[in-house]
């Protein structure tokens, strides 16, 4: 996964804010001293809810980001968050639909993230995004406090924003009891369901018309998944799950008739669930003679429980029967002693992700990549070790978090000391936090006109992170290339 975006305006969004702001029939004034001890109250949030219907929301927030600044510089960073989420909506539904498309086709250029099924033209207005949410939803939103920290720590700059609140606003529609109980699980599906699938989605051996590779209604597909618990098919509770965890659920491709039948026929406890992938008999014969796409003119699980077939299809098998009793499911590829190979991976009773399911013992020194259905790019080997490990659900890393969001904050208004301040918190509260590692370098970059002690931070924030071979050399190589670039090259070879 990117880095997570906490959709901050740049410098050219602040001059938008002003410029509306000026427009504004009145301009709101400066929140109280007295109220920055505690989170927006109520009867705040809806003040600021009803202002913002009269004069737009550009004007709500340049007050909000002051206050959450001023709550955080006060060392209030519980308060300060409370704050700085209310901000965040104010500027993000202030934002015209234009400039967030503008901003979102920059960012799938730049990470790579396009494919084929994305569409080749946007149809967008240059109205501001709150016209995509219904006043009922806007208010729930703001006065949601967990559902705002989990939105803006999983939204991600390869999603597409105004989709993304389309779709939560037609869920809040149909079924505004659910959304309450369920708020994760709508979460999860906007993010997934805000763009197609590729055309290879969730795997290339399976030819073009033999899966849909295409969303469900998104109302369609939250009711499913809101029945399959509360009858008790699921194996997790899908109200427990962070959105995080439920993108692999909702990345299901397989009709749901299918997925139905596969909770009949895949007869299995979550604790052998690896077994699933033994279900499907091997073909020897497809690999002998190199038919590796899928030979038949129709690709349903039943077909590949019956007529067996290769690891993809084994793989592909078991982490749609999982999805089918809502259980996070991932599936792999990567080298095998005999070629390639793909098995899968699920989270299992314990709220442990087990990736090798489906994988050899002596097949395991290479790792797999999978991908993630959020922004359609690969798993990292870094990200795939988080995972395991759980440490995002620790207390730390959410406080971390805090100060990060606020280090990100700060940098984007030009404020690199503040920025680094913010973010050296953030390190010394959870040294993994990756993206307070990045923030804090870019901080340094302004203020720390010494490349010596930009160097001494990257071969700190390596040190972070020796657990794991990629980000360590990925910091390595940094520090490398600024001792060549002063001349260091022995040091740096």
């Amino acid at each position: 996964m990117p880095p997570r975006c906490p959709l901050t305006p740049g410098a050219g969004f602040f001059l938008l804010l002003s410029l509306l702001a000026g427009l504004a029939s009145a301009a709101p004034e400066p929140v109280p001293e007295a109220e920055l001890a505690s989170a927006p109250s109520p009867r705040r949030i809806q003040a600021v809810h009803a202002a913002a219907q009269r004069d737009g929301w550009a004007p709500q927030a340049a007050v909000l980001r002051s206050a959450a600044l001023r709550a955080y510089e006060r060392d209030r960073p519980a308060a300060a968050e409370g704050w700085l989420n209310l901000y965040r909506w104010a500027a993000l539904l202030a934002l015209p639909e234009r400039e967030c498309a503008t901003r979102w086709v920059a960012a799938v250029q730049a990470a790579g993230a396009g494919h084929a099924n994305l569409p080749a033209r946007l149809e967008v207005s240059g109205r501001p995004l709150a016209d995509r949410v219904g006043r009922d939803l806007q208010l729930a939103l703001l006065q949601n406090a967990a559902l705002s920290a989990e939105f803006f720590s999983l939204l991600s700059p390869l999603d597409y924003a105004p989709r993304v609140l389309a779709i939560l606003d037609e869920l809040h529609r149909a079924d505004p009891a659910h959304f309450r109980s369920h708020p994760s699980l709508a979460l999860a599906l906007a993010v997934v369901h805000d763009v197609p699938p590729p055309p290879d989605w969730p795997h290339g051996q399976a030819g073009p018309g033999l899966l849909p590779r295409a969303w469900p209604a998104p109302a369609t597909a939250f009711a499913w998944w809101i029945r399959q618990d509360q009858i008790g098919r699921s194996y997790h509770r899908l109200a427990r799950l962070p959105a995080d965890e439920l993108r692999f659920v909702v990345d299901a491709v397989a009709p749901f008739p299918e997925l139905e039948w596969a909770q009949g026929a895949v007869n299995l406890p979550l604790a052998d669930w690896s077994r699933a992938y033994a279900m499907v008999r091997y073909r020897q014969d497809r690999v002998s003679a190199n038919r590796l796409d899928w030979p038949g003119a129709t690709y349903r699980l039943a077909d590949i429980l019956a007529s067996g077939g290769i690891c993809a299809d084994q793989a592909y098998f078991a982490t749609e029967a999982g999805k089918a009793r809502g259980v996070p499911t991932l599936l792999f590829r990567g080298p095998g002693q005999d070629g390639r190979h793909a098995w899968f991976g699920f989270l299992d009773a314990n709220r442990s992700w087990q990736l090798d399911a489906g994988r050899p013992p002596d097949q395991r020194l290479v790792t797999g990549r999978a991908r993630d259905p959020q922004t359609w790019l690969e798993l990292s080997d870094h990200e795939l070790r988080f995972l395991t490990e759980r440490f995002r659900a620790l207390p730390a890393w959410r406080q971390a978090s805090v100060h990060h969001a606020f280090a990100a904050e700060y940098l984007a208004g030009g404020d690199a000391r503040a920025a680094g301040r913010a973010a050296r918190r953030a390190v010394t509260l959870e040294r993994r936090h990756e993206p307070a590692w990045e923030t804090l370098l870019a901080a340094a970059e302004r203020t720390v006109p010494d490349a010596k002690s930009r160097e001494a931070l990257l071969r700190e924030a390596a040190l972070a992170f020796a657990r794991y071979p990629d980000l360590e050399v990925r910091y390595a190589r940094r520090v490398a290339a600024s001792l060549r670039a002063r001349g260091e090259t022995s040091a740096a070879d």
